[in-house]
């Protein structure tokens, strides 16, 4: 059953994805929400839906789905620097050096256990 959730919570995000490419944010958006209500930890998604709400200049909501990400994820190092770039958008530059640095951090201890 797991595995059916988690296909359609794809199939719902490669549409997403397909709107965003012709121009459809706002439908993207449901095709977002779709795949987060099949399977409501799919991160793919939650990253979909921050960039389009980004795009269309609803920061806070965009700032609620990173944060959420993040929760969920917290070695998600592309949750971090989306928070920041989304914490700069809005002028709060504090917040946005906060989590650039945690981006930065996460990165490196990533990069240390590669090697």
């Amino acid at each position: 059953m797991a595995d059916d959730a988690r296909q359609k919570a794809e199939d719902h995000y490669y549409a997403a994805l397909d709107l965003v490419a012709e121009g459809e944010p706002e439908r993207a958006l449901a095709e977002y929400q779709h795949s987060l209500d099949a399977d409501p930890v799919f991160t793919e998604a939650m990253h979909g839906m921050a960039r389009t709400l980004q795009d269309l200049n609803r920061l806070d909501e965009a700032i609620a789905v990173a944060k959420r990400i993040a929760e969920l994820d917290p070695d998600d190092v592309l949750a971090y620097t989306s928070l920041s770039v989304l914490y700069q958008k809005k002028g709060m530059i504090p917040e946005a050096e906060a989590e650039a640095n945690k981006a930065r951090i996460l990165g490196w201890k990533q990069q240390l256990k590669k090697t």
